[in-house]
């Protein structure tokens, strides 16, 4: 009977436990397994049972037996023969008692073996959830930040592009205004264009200088005074003059020596007027020579003698952004 309860509290701690954590279809077998080993203990204990009973008996017997033998004495042949079976009888019935409880003993510790095993097993299942669950939990916390860093780019990448429109719009809005400021020498040497964020004012040489010369003539002052008078006031430009030349060489002992002394010289000259004749600040000016090598047509030579003053828009505050944003 005690066996029986042992039994049934083990399955019920181990049903349990298996309950708690472990998959279904381990549980199943684990559960159909202490339920074959509960049938087969009731079943062999009812076994014992009998043989107890029967053992008993065969005691009994016995017993009888030998008050025969003690009291037919002159049957002693026969006796003695009766009495030998009954004691094969009972040794084989205390083999057999013997036998089935070592196969409960064994039954036993096997159960005992198992239920080890499965708690082992689900300890170590147990901490491997809690390292997966750790595990998560930092994924999660490392997605959230990533997640809030996307969120703090797009934003920024969105302060970008309004700023970027803002800039586009301002100089579409320059260029009309220089145009509209230089309208009088349109057809006459000079375009104004609007590429890659900036404004490019082109004025072929003619307009502003004598053959061979570096000072600006009259006609051209003109043209230099309306253009920095119309972007005077400006300080979210910067203006870069660059002085252009065909690419006749010539070579003296006095300035211009040369094509380079040229395009630096008409650039500086076209800067210095700039500069007396309106309000723009020197810091945003910067002259330029370029010589040469960079032609707007190879088949023109007049074209590529030219002065291109580009107005670009001051960027640093976007720049200050970009920068900010690598660095994190």
């Amino acid at each position: 009977m005690k066996t029986s309860n042992l039994v049934k509290i083990s399955a019920l701690a181990v049903l349990a436990l298996m309950t708690a954590c472990v998959p279904q279809r381990k549980f199943q077998e684990i559960a159909e397994k202490e339920e074959n080993c509960r049938e087969e203990n009731i079943r062999l204990t009812e076994e014992n049972e009998t043989l107890r009973t029967e053992n008993n008996e065969l005691l009994s017997k016995y017993e009888v037996t030998e008050r025969k033998i003690q009291a037919l004495t002159s049957d002693t042949a026969v006796l003695g023969t009766s009495l030998r079976i009954l004691r094969k009888q009972y040794d084989k019935i205390n083999a057999l008692n013997d036998e089935l409880l070592a196969k409960t003993t064994s039954l036993r510790e096997g159960t005992e073996q198992d239920k080890k095993k499965l708690l082992g097993d689900l300890e170590e299942l147990k901490v491997t959830l809690l390292a997966k669950e750790d595990a998560l939990a930092q994924l999660e916390a490392a997605l959230n930040a990533k997640e809030e860093e996307l969120v703090a780019r797009e934003v920024k990448l969105d302060e970008m592009r309004a700023m970027m429109s803002r800039k586009d719009s301002m100089m579409t809005a320059l260029r009309k205004s220089v145009a509209d400021a230089l309208t009088g020498f349109e057809g006459k040497g000079l375009s104004v264009e609007y590429k890659n964020g900036r404004v490019y004012v082109s004025m072929e040489a003619k307009l502003l200088f004598a053959t061979g010369s570096a000072e600006v003539d009259k006609k051209g002052r003109e043209v230099i005074v309306d253009l920095a008078k119309a972007i005077q006031g400006r300080d979210d430009l910067q203006i870069m003059v660059e002085g252009h030349t065909d690419s006749d060489a010539f070579s003296r002992n006095s300035f211009p020596r040369n094509n380079w002394d040229l395009s630096v010289l008409r650039a500086t000259s076209v800067v210095n007027l700039m500069l007396d004749k309106s309000e723009i600040d020197p810091v945003l000016l910067i002259a330029a020579g370029r010589s040469e090598y960079l032609p707007i047509d190879p088949s023109d030579k007049s074209k590529n003698r030219r002065i291109e003053v580009i107005l670009t828009p001051n960027l640093d505050e976007l720049m200050n952004m970009v920068s900010g944003e690598s660095e994190n």
